[in-house]
C-alpha cells in the first residue's frame, strides 16, 4: 500500500504567501495607527439652551430646509449612565443628524458628572425635578402644549413614570431598550441586582462609580466584550474606518458618569428588586405612578439579543400602558447596535420620524380611535434633589 505523500512544496508555498500578507497587513497597520485618525464624537452643531445645576440641555439645529417639517419638538432622554453622544457616535451613522436632516426640532438632556452633593437626588429630583422644568421650558419656547418625549434604557424609564404622572404635557412617546418590568432572569444583570447590596456600595462610595458599572457590565460577558473585540480590532487594525469606530466606541464606553447614589438606590429596589413600576405601584414624590394613564402614543423598540435590557424587560409595557395606540418592534441586534450598526441605523431612526410625522398634526384621541391597533413588529429589514423636593429652575438661555 502507498503511503500517502505530503506535497511540502505546496505547504512551503501556502507559508510564504501567507508570511507575506501578514507583513503587508502589519505595514499598512502600522501607516494606519502612526497616521492621522478622526476620532471625535458628537460634532453635529449645538446650543446649550438651558442649564440646571449639573444638567444641561442640547438644542440641534435642524435642516430648514427638509420637506414635512414636524411641528412638536423632540426632547431625548438619554440614562444615567453613559453619554448621549451615542446617539452622534459617528458622521455616518448619526441618529442625531437623521432626525435633524428629516425635519425634527431636536433637543437633548446632558445629564453631567454629579459631584458627591449630588448623592442624595432621587429619581424624583429628576422625573418631577429636571424633566419637568425642561419640558416646560420647551413648551415655552415653541409656545406648544406638549412635546414628543423619547427616552432610551435608565432614561426610558424615566420617560415612562414622566408621561405617566404628565399625560397633559407629551404628545407622543417614544422607549428604546428600556426597562419597564423587572421580573426577570434572563441576563446576569437581572440576577446580580435583586441580590445586589445597595447600602453597602453607597455607604462607601456615595455616588455610584461609573467605572465600577463598567466593570460589571464587562463582566456579564467577559469573552465577547474583553476579549472577542479585541481580537476583532487586531485582525481589522489596517482598515483606517474600522479603527476610527473602534476608538470612538471605547472612548464612549469609558465616559461614564458616576450615578446619584439615592437614584441607584431607588431604581434597583423599586425597580430590580420589587418590579413596583409595571404594576402601577411606583411612587414619585407623593404620586402614584400609574401605567394606566399613559394614553399618549407608544412607540417601544428593544433588542431581541439585548444582554443588559433583555426582550422580557421591555415587552410587557405596551400591555400596560392606557394608549391604545401602541407598537412594538423587536430588532434582531444587542442593546448599542441598534443606534450605531449600518443595518439597523436605516431601520431605527427612520421609522421613528416617520411615526412621529403621521402623528404631528393629529390630536392623540382621534390617532387611538384610527388606530385601535396593538402590534408588534420584529424586524431586520429597513423599515420595513433630595426626596419629594424639586429642583428649582435653572438658567434659559
Amino acid at each position: 500500500m502507498d503511503s500517502t505523500k505530503i506535497p511540502l512544496d505546496l505547504i512551503l508555498e501556502k507559508m510564504a504567501e501567507d508570511a507575506e500578507k501578514a507583513q503587508q497587513r502589519v505595514s499598512k497597520a502600522a501607516e494606519v495607527l502612526q497616521g492621522k485618525l478622526y476620532t471625535e464624537l458628537a460634532t453635529t452643531p449645538y446650543d446649550i439652551v438651558y442649564e440646571e445645576d449639573r444638567v444641561k440641555v442640547k438644542h440641534y439645529t435642524r435642516n430648514e430646509n427638509a420637506e414635512n417639517k414636524l411641528n412638536v419638538p423632540l426632547l431625548v432622554v438619554y440614562a444615567l449612565i453613559n453619554r448621549e453622544t451615542m446617539l452622534d457616535l459617528q458622521p455616518d451613522r448619526s441618529v442625531v443628524k437623521t432626525f435633524l436632516e428629516s425635519g425634527i426640532d431636536l433637543y437633548m438632556v446632558d445629564w453631567g458628572y454629579p459631584k458627591r452633593k449630588d448623592r442624595f437626588l432621587t429619581i424624583n429630583d429628576h422625573v418631577n425635578g429636571y424633566m419637568n422644568n425642561i419640558i416646560d421650558f420647551i413648551r415655552e419656547k415653541h409656545n406648544v402644549p406638549k412635546v414628543n418625549l423619547m427616552g432610551i434604557c435608565m432614561g426610558g424609564s424615566f420617560s415612562v413614570m414622566y408621561s405617566a404622572l404628565h399625560p397633559d404635557k407629551i404628545k407622543n412617546l417614544v422607549t428604546t431598550v428600556t426597562p419597564s418590568s423587572f421580573d426577570t432572569d434572563k441576563g446576569l444583570l437581572h440576577v446580580w441586582m435583586k441580590d445586589i447590596d445597595v447600602d453597602g456600595l453607597i455607604k462607601t462610595y456615595g455616588n455610584i462609580p461609573g467605572d465600577l458599572m463598567n466593570l460589571g457590565f464587562l463582566l456579564l460577558n467577559p469573552a465577547r466584550l474583553m476579549i472577542d473585540k479585541y481580537v476583532g480590532f487586531m485582525e481589522n487594525m489596517d482598515n483606517k474606518d474600522f479603527v476610527e469606530n473602534f476608538v470612538r466606541m471605547e472612548r464612549w464606553i469609558f465616559d461614564s458618569p458616576d450615578v446619584p447614589g439615592e437614584t441607584f438606590r431607588q431604581f434597583v429596589e423599586d425597580g430590580y428588586k420589587k418590579n413596583l413600576l409595571i404594576q402601577s405601584k411606583m411612587y414619585l414624590g407623593g404620586s402614584r405612578v400609574d401605567l394606566k394613564k399613559l394614553t399618549m402614543p407608544l412607540l417601544n423598540f428593544y433588542g431581541e439579543y439585548d444582554h443588559l435590557v433583555p426582550p422580557e424587560a421591555c415587552n410587557q409595557l405596551t400591555k400596560a400602558v392606557g394608549s391604545k395606540d401602541v407598537e412594538d418592534i423587536c430588532l434582531e441586534t444587542g442593546h448599542i447596535g441598534i443606534y450605531v450598526s449600518s443595518k439597523f441605523q436605516r431601520m431605527f431612526a427612520p421609522k421613528i420620524v416617520q411615526w412621529l410625522r403621521e402623528r404631528d398634526g393629529d390630536d392623540v384621541a382621534a390617532v387611538a380611535e384610527k388606530t385601535k391597533t396593538r402590534r408588534t413588529v420584529k424586524k431586520n429589514q429597513p423599515v420595513k434633589k433630595k426626596t419629594g423636593k424639586t429642583p428649582k429652575k435653572g438658567l434659559r438661555k
